[in-house]
């Protein structure tokens, strides 16, 4: 019988492991800029669609702080919501009866006021025209011959019928606010809870509910407080208006506007001193008396910007100042005074959902 052949080793050939996803394709430049600017112009065209949405949220997160510590006193969510917009309502139109009849006696006497004041300026300006005059009499000289120039005036005649389509409109947005603002209070956690029941996983859904819960616990108490800390300033400058001698109905209209132009940093501030500057002259004949309106407030804001709101809020709510003022200009030139308002609180929320989303870290340091 034939020994048997040796065996040989065993060869293991490892199977090459399957082939997983690849890398996850990126969008070109050019795709993201174009999606970028039709985004932009969507949100310029839908902003009568877009602003009353936006505002309801923000007012909603401006109330729910206080809904919540309703609730800690069992009170039913619906109640709660129905008492702080009743509140709101309350306080809005209050607060507008007072400043109505020194608004409408302003625009009615300022220019007249004005009027008196032009002899003044004229003066002062006097120097600068006669050198103007002289420049063009030069170069009316150099020319060689008379330049004759004609004017256009245009007139425009108001139509009282866009008034009245107007009103509608405004009435509308207004009440379209109010019960956006009360159905984010009551149903937005509802509906918050069943978008999160969509995701697949326990683990994800635990981790979801954690994250959008801290993000609008923070931005509801971020929003109050910048409330409260505006609401403050203006207080404190009415009164300081009010002590200069001004009407307290007066000076509440003003403390009022300053309180609204405090949430657009840096514009606001800017707006802020000029109209001073013109309730200082109008109000006060004194020259240095007259500076003292916008001089206070520059001092006021300065000491709120400088020293109040990063001790009150910290350094984590902090942005830079360069994209404060992109952010301003975008939303200041897509929807006005109110893209105005909202640009700080919609940065600082774009800048809490990047800190606390896993891989978006970068770009919330950017925004400081």
């Amino acid at each position: 019988m034939a020994p048997a052949a040796p065996l040989e080793p065993a060869v293991l050939v490892q199977e090459p492991p399957p082939a997983g996803p690849g890398p996850r394709p990126r969008a070109s430049l050019a795709v993201v800029i174009l999606a970028t600017l039709a985004v932009g112009y969507t949100l310029w065209a839908a902003q009568t669609l877009v602003l009353p949405i936006l505002l309801g949220m923000f007012f909603s997160l401006i109330g729910n702080p206080i809904i919540r510590l309703l609730r800690r006193l069992h009170m039913p969510r619906f109640v709660a919501a129905l008492v702080v917009v009743l509140g709101g309502i309350t306080g809005a139109v209050a607060l507008g009866n007072q400043l109505v009849v020194p608004a409408s006696d302003w625009l009615r006497e300022v220019p007249e006021q004005l009027a008196d004041l032009t002899p003044k300026l004229r003066e002062m300006a006097r120097p600068m025209q006669q050198a103007n005059r002289a420049a063009e009499d030069i170069a009316r000289a150099a020319g060689g011959g008379d330049e004759r120039r004609a004017e256009v005036v245009l007139t425009q005649v108001d139509d009282p019928y866009k008034v009245l389509t107007r009103t509608p409109k405004l009435l509308a947005a207004i009440l379209a606010v109010v019960l956006l603002t009360l159905f984010f209070m009551v149903y937005g956690h509802n509906l918050q809870r069943h978008a999160i029941n969509m995701l697949p996983g326990r683990q994800q859904k635990r981790l979801t509910v954690e994250l959008l819960r801290s993000i609008e616990q923070e931005v509801s108490r971020y929003v109050l407080t910048i409330t409260v800390i505006n609401a403050v300033v203006g207080l404190i400058f009415a009164g300081v208006l009010y002590a200069m001698d001004l009407p307290l109905q007066e000076a509440l209209l003003w403390g009022t506007l300053v309180m609204v132009l405090n949430y657009a940093p840096y514009v606001g501030p800017l707006i802020g001193i000029g109209l001073m500057l013109v309730v200082g002259v109008v109000s006060y004949s004194d020259p240095w008396l007259a500076l003292m309106p916008a001089a206070l407030y520059l001092l006021l804001n300065t000491l709120e910007g400088q020293l109040a709101t990063p001790i009150i809020l910290g350094q984590r709510m902090a942005l830079s100042p360069l994209v404060l003022i992109l952010a301003l200009m975008l939303f200041g030139w897509m929807w006005g005074i109110v893209g105005l308002l909202l640009a700080v609180p919609l940065l600082v929320c774009v800048k809490m959902v990047l800190a606390r989303v896993e891989g978006f870290e970068g770009w919330a340091r950017l925004l400081e």
